[in-house]
């Protein structure tokens, strides 16, 4: 086990400049890592790749974060963490520099590897370092302001920032942004000065693990990134993928059971305050994600909002977030409101604010979903930073960064599980309802009659001949059903967002009493 050798320095001396250096390197991340869901189509087109060969641009960015997430507490204790985290922010601001100057496929996958990696070990380094370096009760403001850059920022001012870049230049210039955002970051943390952070017990690496988990993580996200354009298991590879991914997990387990030197701290796990917090921060990443995935897609599909419109739409939802982040801290801190308090309040504003979206129309617009795009900004605000304080506040120095890595994986993984859930839903309910529709509209009803004659008239009065007009009609008709297919069908996966926190919710309430009755036998079998 790894233990503190001495206790971390409590200066404040350049204290200001750490901190910023953190969360500037923590946006390297936020922007390289969301870039595709907006810049997907122009990069396909310029890289010309098919949308199987781009699909390995995500795959191998996402599993080599989940390992490095994995991998970046074993680093710790072999580097000194704040040269970790400069030369993770070196990594991703000059891999972002070489894949802004390649449009070849294979080394634009190689860049995305090394992205990923070190966008999980300046995540994992940084937010350990603010706990280890700063008081207990400095800490709900210190990680209000770690979570803008490497929640806040990703959810919602990343898309928009795309987005105009794409609208106004093209995507290889949000590659370019990244190195001065990175060369900023090393700035600001060569201002700080030196460090006084833990000593940890060096830790011998399982090799073995590590490639067997890597391959576990990159046959999941293939697996839930691909599954649905693939109609999941009635596609010969999706099988195998899952094979191989449930193959691979269970290699890691019997490693992790024999391993002298597990390369996951599962014992984290025996901490009541920390299980709790992965599991409620599981089901808060698939809200997190999926809305961030659903709400800019119905924007661009269905609204026919530009990339920078669509991006702009998350904007005063996150500021909203941003702004309860440091009124969540505050609370914490000065009125020492519990961190489990505002839990609850962030499950309901998030299930009422995905009820008041899945009223959209095909007429709706930014004004028309404002309300519950700002209800879901004050819902996360109320989650992420109060599960971070349970999590993390009564873990051992030793234990920290092994906590923080397995708390990202397991947000990471309930994102993934949430996007591929809700996209197998869309794709699923958008064919059923153009079905239904359909045969709504028999031959020779009178709503179809009506809507031919009223969509022939307008297209005659544009100068089309009679023939024509009854044709393009036809084509007016089909599309329109096509379109309300898709409002329904994407109103229902945000009814499924809802549904997940209330089904969600009396398992974390179980898990919550189960772990407190432990932790009171504990207690008890200790004073006997």
């Amino acid at each position: 086990m790894i233990a503190a050798t001495s206790a971390p320095a409590r200066e404040s001396t350049g204290g200001g400049w750490l901190v910023a250096g953190i969360v500037i390197a923590s946006l390297t991340e936020a922007i390289t890592g969301t870039m595709l869901a907006i810049g997907r189509n122009d990069i396909m087109g310029d890289i010309h790749s098919t949308p199987d060969e781009f699909a390995w641009l995500d795959v191998c960015y996402t599993a080599m974060k989940l390992t490095g997430f994995a991998a970046a507490p074993w680093l710790l204790t072999r580097i000194e963490p704040r040269r970790a985290l400069l030369g993770a922010t070196a990594s991703m601001g000059i891999a972002a520099m070489l894949a802004a100057l390649s449009v070849q496929l294979g080394v634009l996958v190689a860049l995305r590897l090394v992205q990923g990696l070190a966008g999980a070990i300046l995540l994992v380094t940084g937010q350990a370092i603010l706990f280890w370096r700063y008081e207990p009760e400095r800490q709900p403001a210190l990680q209000a302001i770690f979570a803008m850059g490497a929640v806040v920022a990703p959810a919602t001012l990343a898309p928009m920032l795309h987005g105009w870049l794409i609208d106004t230049r093209d995507w290889t210039w949000i590659f370019f942004l990244v190195l001065p955002l990175a060369l900023a970051a090393i700035g600001l943390m060569f201002m700080a000065g030196s460090v006084q952070l833990p000593v940890l017990d060096r830790r011998a690496l399982d090799g073995v693990g590590l490639a067997a988990l890597a391959l576990a993580f990159s046959s999941a996200v293939w697996l839930l990134s691909q599954g649905s354009r693939w109609d999941w298991l009635e596609e010969a590879r999706v099988a195998k993928a899952l094979g191989l991914a449930v193959i691979a997990f269970l290699f890691v387990v019997d490693r992790q059971r024999r391993a002298r030197a597990p390369l996951l701290d599962l014992a984290l796990f025996r901490n009541d305050d920390f299980a709790f917090a992965f599991v409620v921060s599981f089901v808060a990443g698939a809200a997190l994600f999926g809305s961030a995935f659903l709400i800019p897609t119905f924007a661009l599909s269905v609204l026919g909002m530009t990339p920078t419109e669509a991006g702009a739409l998350l904007l005063p939802s996150g500021l909203v977030f941003a702004a309860t982040l440091f009124v969540v801290a505050l609370l914490i801190r000065f009125r020492r409101v519990p961190p489990v308090a505002t839990v609850p309040f962030g499950v309901l504003s998030m299930m009422i604010a995905m009820w008041m979206l899945s009223g959209s129309t095909l007429e709706s617009g930014s004004d028309d979903m404002m309300a519950a795009l700002l209800l879901r900004g004050f819902g996360l605000g109320c989650l992420f930073l109060s599960i971070t304080l349970i999590a993390f506040s009564r873990l051992a120095p030793s234990h920290l960064a092994f906590g923080i890595g397995l708390f990202n994986i397991g947000r990471q993984l309930g994102g993934l599980i949430g996007v591929a859930g809700l996209q197998t839903l869309i794709d699923h309910q958008a064919v059923t309802n153009r079905t239904l529709l359909g045969a709504a509209l028999t031959s020779g009803s009178h709503t179809l009659t009506d809507r031919m004659g009223e969509y022939s008239m307008l297209l005659a009065g544009r100068g089309l001949d009679p023939g024509s007009a009854a044709s393009a009609a036809r084509t007016l008709l089909a599309r329109s059903l096509g379109g309300q297919g898709t409002v329904i069908a994407f109103n229902t996966a945000f009814i499924a967002v809802a549904l997940m926190f209330v089904a969600a919710v009396p398992i974390v309430v179980a898990v919550k009493v189960v772990l407190a009755r432990q932790a009171t036998r504990s207690a008890a079998g200790s004073l006997s």
